[in-house]
């Protein structure tokens, strides 16, 4: 199992689509986990990543693939983990 976080926050309608984009590859990679985690909650996530959002970072490795990303790009950074 792969662990991933997307990080976004409330309204963003970027976070909104990187979502549907993540949903659709979970369908296709049952060894994918993902948490949506709102940076708003988290002082740390906020310095990182404030204006960077939506990123898709793995867990375990803390690589990111960063916005904007296609379902192609998050295929070819799973390969790469």
């Amino acid at each position: 199992m792969q662990n991933f976080l997307l990080l976004g926050t409330a309204g963003c309608h970027l976070c909104e689509e990187a979502e549907l984009i993540l949903t659709e590859c979970r369908q296709l990679n049952s060894e994918m986990k993902l948490e949506l985690i709102d940076i708003a909650e988290e002082e740390q996530w906020q310095a990182l990543y404030a204006i960077r959002i939506p990123v898709l970072l793995h867990a375990e490795s803390q690589k990111a693939l960063f916005w904007p990303f296609t379902g192609f790009d998050v295929t070819d950074f799973i390969s790469t983990l």
